[in-house]
């Protein structure tokens, strides 16, 4: 069984930086794909990064140059840098794996981890 581990999160002063890591433990093949969310108070849930299959990503606006996806084996991984109060927000990852290599993809969702940017 494949499980997700999240880590990462913290409070942290405008203009530091922050890792946050999605990972996929147990006996898996690999990971390919994965989505960052964020819920600040009162706003709604949005997509901030996206990383696909061969470590393309894109972002949102509000995180474009800003905040980098990658993958390291089977941890996706969001650098952030340049923090801002308004990143202030419950952050949500969710990868895709593969137990073996002829199977289907899977996604494993995080419960999230909250990061604060406050001087």
């Amino acid at each position: 069984q494949a499980r997700l581990v999240e880590s990462g999160g913290g409070l942290v002063q405008p203009g530091e930086s922050l890792t946050l890591s999605c990972e996929v433990k147990g006996t898996v093949f690999g990971i390919y794909g994965a989505r960052w969310h964020r819920q600040g108070p009162g706003q709604q849930r949005e997509l901030v990064a996206q990383m696909f299959e061969y470590g393309a990503a894109d972002y949102s606006d509000s995180v474009k140059g800003r905040f980098t996806a990658s993958k390291d084996r089977n941890t996706a991984i969001l650098q952030m840098n340049s923090l801002k109060p308004e990143d202030t927000a419950v952050y949500y990852c969710d990868v895709d794996y593969k137990l073996s290599y002829r199977v289907d993809l899977k996604t494993l969702w995080g419960r999230g981890t909250q990061v604060t940017v406050s001087s």
